[in-house]
């Protein structure tokens, strides 16, 4: 999924250039370019679907030159997560109705690579024998208000897999003082939004919760694949229901499991985030650039990658980032005005 129009990162990112195609990590590959390299080992390129906003496509092709171009699906309005994945499943369906999928956004981030691919192939295999609908949760490391919880029944976990557990429900992102009592407990996890299922089972689901979005793509089955495509997905995307896969199905399915995991997952919402999860020197500063001197600087991340060098001294907790000629100087704590200042 790389539709979002997340800006964030600002000035990194913008509407325009949202932050998975960016580099954010400094690495020489994009959020989107990663979350495709986790998979190398585990799909062919041309089992890759990407979905993402019509003004986004070339981004798309251009920074994932081995998939297909009709495997990018291009949404023509902005309608959340469910018909996203209502979309592309219905058009995987269309050529392979026994298909395994995984569905991951494309702006976040995993550390542990290996466990990682452990993790998912794990959950295939369950979805391959089974009907159920499978969600990750990540171990939470602190009160995190940002993220919505899983609550997992681990009181037994399934008789096929050791590793997955009954979901009792999930919880919406909560206050500080209910995000403290969520991690005082072993069975609170952060809900990542990568979900496996088998094709059938989520057009199953979304025929039994959402059957305006189900007929509305089921009505599509003779178009998928031919030159009307794009021309009936641009008229069945402006009158679905804008909702979340989390609300639309998530919530309301019987047969869904958590798998709890720990591979040094983010979704990068923040500079704080990005702070924490990334390499950081003797005094807690990230550096992100090829030539960054710090004196007397504490707690900070400079993000300057198109400079050719930058000086910083006596400054603690603070955000230095650069882009196309428009720097940033902003203190962490008060990340949250970033957007008020973009727009200015």
């Amino acid at each position: 999924m790389a539709g979002g129009i997340g800006s964030r990162f600002w000035p990194m990112s913008t509407p325009d250039c949202p932050k998975q195609f960016i580099d954010v990590l400094g690495v020489g590959r994009t959020l989107l370019q990663l979350t495709f390299d986790r998979f190398k080992e585990l799909v062919f390129p041309e089992n890759v679907w990407v979905v993402t906003s019509d003004k986004y496509a070339q981004i798309v092709a251009d920074q994932l030159p081995e998939i297909p171009s009709n495997n990018i699906l291009k949404e023509p309005c902005r309608r959340n997560t469910a018909p996203c994945v209502a979309y592309v499943s219905w058009k995987i369906k269309a050529t392979d109705p026994k298909a395994n999928i995984v569905v991951t956004p494309s702006d976040h981030i995993v550390m542990d690579v290996k466990e990682f691919q452990r993790v998912i192939l794990n959950c295939l295999s369950f979805t391959d024998e089974t009907d159920a609908i499978v969600t990750l949760g990540m171990k939470p490391t602190r009160p995190e208000t940002g993220y919505g919880y899983i609550q997992a029944d681990l009181s037994f976990s399934s008789a096929r897999n050791k590793e997955l557990y009954r979901v009792d429900r999930f919880r919406e992102k909560p206050d500080l003082a209910t995000a403290q009592k969520f991690i005082q407990k072993n069975n609170f996890f952060w809900n990542a939004g990568i979900f496996v299922w088998k094709v059938s089972t989520i057009v199953n689901a979304f025929r039994v919760y959402q059957p305006a979005i189900s007929k509305a793509f089921e009505s599509l089955l003779s178009l998928y694949g031919t030159e009307g495509e794009q021309e009936a997905i641009n008229k069945v995307y402006a009158e679905c229901e804008s909702i979340s896969v989390d609300y639309a199905i998530m919530e309301k399915a019987e047969e869904i499991f958590v798998q709890p995991a720990d591979f040094g997952w983010s979704d990068l919402g923040t500079w704080g985030s990005l702070h924490e999860r990334s390499k950081k020197d003797l005094y807690n500063n990230v550096l992100i650039g090829d030539n960054i001197r710090v004196y007397e600087t504490n707690n900070c991340i400079v993000h300057t990658t198109q400079e050719k060098k930058v000086v910083v001294q006596g400054l603690d907790g603070y955000i230095i980032a650069e882009k196309n000629g428009t720097l940033l100087i902003c203190k962490l704590t008060e990340e949250q005005r970033i957007k008020n200042f973009s727009e200015d």
